[in-house]
């Protein structure tokens, strides 16, 4: 036992991934040339970019107060971890689902080892910017200590506070608690992963901006309208029946080479029929002209039908095909003439074909994909006539992006989990094809008022459930519900439908902060090494996040020479712990003096 070391606050054990220290490491590899004494000589790395340095004062760009602290937020390590709560989860031992309790930055930070390149779609309905939600203070220091305070687990005196139209900083205190959370994001994304943004017409140019900036203008994919009611709000100078959903990805290349698409309607395939009885099955035509506004001169020419009729384009019209191009199709009986072979042609689309999906289009009609008041009544059901949500989103809206954005077998991500339509759309998806994509949920344990009339409802539900009045729970009980929805209306599927529970706190390892002036005191006060309270699971959690493993790999608790083992991942890696004064804990083939080892 000669490698002793005790636990710094410095030591990569203690924290999650240092993204900062990783950009350093990784910009010296490429210039090491730019680095003096440990320092980054900008001089010399501008010499080395050259012509890719713009050193103007004046950018194009989306600039706002306390935009440079926001970026270095994001880029600060969190000193947390995630308490296992296997009282509160459903199917532990068997399911990949994670629902997490806690700020999400800061959750977002402690995954970053063990899910970074992992989540193939991430979709988020963060707070609309209406001067009613709930915003972060300003000083936005958005610690774990913090956390507790907010929530009313710690004494400090914070309070949930709204952001006010009338604040000086209405949008910049949106963007600034939005800006490190989806610059997290992208770092967890893998290289063909997206992300999708619910928003209203109030921050769209401000976050569309962000997302830009973060992923890159080329990796910004658009906006997408969603059709949130049918019915007329004649209050106001408008009615606003539609949202946005603004979507972004890591490598806009990769993305669209295994992007989903959308299965056919069987109202679409009444549409394909077969008169000329052609062997490849049901076909439906299209146009084989185009406005000419952006067209070659090859688009440009009469045709003689093989009926002998001379077809002329109209004015402002083009082929959308070359006469070469459209002679191999005529050659492959892919082009319709009408049954006398004299009308103009059009192209011969088949069903087998349009089958492989559809593209998907911009426009989200509310009979597609379902509306805030469609999906309300939904949850009310749900919750045998309790009205315990405000404004959820439709299951049949996130289970299109979900269909879209991520393939069998993939993680999805929502850190602002709220009801957990993401997830209940995750299971819906996985029931309708018989699936396995996983899911993790983060959500604010955010509390309740019960002298909020609208939160009325909620409150009770909570009290008649026996658990804290807070957000987070209400999404779990959802998660329990829409499970149970499922298995009764697909009662073939027998996928995973269950999710692990873990709560965000403070590290259960005391950090060793002597102080010189009194040696005899600190030794006494850190004979504890950990937390008082916490549990041998609490410990071996803490340190397969840190470690950078899944939180849901494979656990065997094993006996040897009566000392508690902990086999993961099928013997990969396996930990001894044992609680007592002198004892000692291993990580990592080190060895740290405290109460466990």
């Amino acid at each position: 036992m000669t490698n002793i070391k005790k636990f710094e606050l410095s030591d990569p054990e203690t924290r999650s991934a240092d993204i900062l220290a990783g950009n350093v490491e990784a910009l010296k590899e490429l210039f090491p040339e730019a680095f003096a004494e440990g320092k980054i000589d900008f001089e010399v790395l501008k010499g080395l970019l050259g012509g890719l340095v713009d050193e103007r004062d004046e950018k194009y760009g989306l600039n706002w107060h306390g935009k440079r602290r926001a970026r270095q937020i994001s880029l600060t390590p969190s000193t947390g971890t995630l308490l296992p709560c296997p009282d509160e989860s459903v199917d532990w031992d068997t399911t990949q689902n994670l629902m997490i309790e806690g700020d999400n930055l800061e959750v977002l930070k402690l995954l970053q080892k063990s899910y970074t390149g992992e989540v193939k779609l991430i979709y988020i309905d963060p707070p609309y910017n209406t001067g009613n939600d709930f915003v972060y203070p300003d000083d936005f220091s958005d610690s774990v200590n913090n956390y507790l305070e907010l929530t009313g687990q710690v004494e400090g005196g914070r309070r949930i506070s709204s952001n006010s139209e009338t604040s000086g900083r209405f949008h910049t205190n949106w963007l600034n608690m939005m800006y490190p959370r989806i610059k997290l994001a992208r770092e967890i994304l893998s290289q063909d992963g997206s992300i999708w943004i619910s928003v209203d017409g109030k921050e769209l140019e401000n976050l569309s901006g962000m997302l830009k900036e973060i992923f890159g203008t080329e990796n910004y994919i658009g906006s997408f309208i969603w059709e949130k009611r049918l019915t007329r709000e004649n209050r106001k100078v408008f009615s606003v029946n539609h949202d946005y959903i603004l979507c972004a990805t890591k490598d806009r290349i990769a993305f669209e080479s295994v992007r989903g698409m959308l299965p056919l309607s069987s109202e679409a395939e009444e549409r394909y029929t077969n008169p000329d009885n052609d062997p490849r099955g049901l076909w439906q035509s299209v146009s084989f002209n185009a406005q000419s506004g952006h067209a070659t001169k090859d688009q440009f020419y009469e045709f003689t039908t093989p009926g002998g009729r001379l077809i002329e384009l109209p004015p402002g019209r083009c082929w959308s095909v070359t006469r070469p191009r459209l002679e191999e199709l005529i050659l492959d009986n892919r082009v319709w003439f009408g049954e006398s072979g004299n009308n103009v042609p059009r192209e011969k689309l088949f069903l087998s074909e349009a089958k492989r999906g559809l593209v998907p289009h911009t426009l989200w009609a509310a009979d597609e994909v379902g509306t805030t008041d469609g999906a309300k009544k939904a949850l009310i059901d749900l919750f045998s006539d309790r009205d315990v949500f405000d404004t959820p989103k439709p299951v049949q809206l996130i289970q299109r992006i979900v269909e879209i954005g991520s393939l069998d077998g993939e993680l999805v991500l929502d850190f602002f989990a709220g009801s957990g339509t993401a997830a209940h759309a995750v299971l819906a998806e996985n029931a309708r094809v018989g699936g396995n994509r996983k899911f993790i949920l983060v959500q604010l344990p955010e509390p309740l008022d019960p002298n909020d009339k609208d939160q009325k409802s909620a409150v009770e539900l909570c009290d008649t459930l026996g658990v804290a009045r807070n957000l987070a729970e209400l999404t779990k009980e959802r998660l329990r519900r829409a499970a149970g929805k499922i298995q009764t209306d697909s009662p073939m599927f027998s996928g995973d439908t269950g999710f692990r529970v873990f709560k965000l706190a403070s590290s259960n390892i005391r950090t060793w902060s002597p102080n010189a002036a009194d040696l005899e005191n600190s030794l006494l006060k850190n004979a504890e090494h950990l937390v008082r309270g916490r549990s041998e699971k609490d410990v071996l959690y803490e340190m397969l996040l840190k470690l950078g493993l899944d939180l849901c790999v494979p656990i065997e608790a094993r006996t040897i020479a009566d000392k508690a083992v902990y086999s993961i991942g099928g013997g990969v890696l396996a930990h001894l712990i044992q609680c007592a004064p002198t004892a000692r804990f291993t990580s990592g083939g080190r060895i740290h003096p405290g109460s466990c080892r």
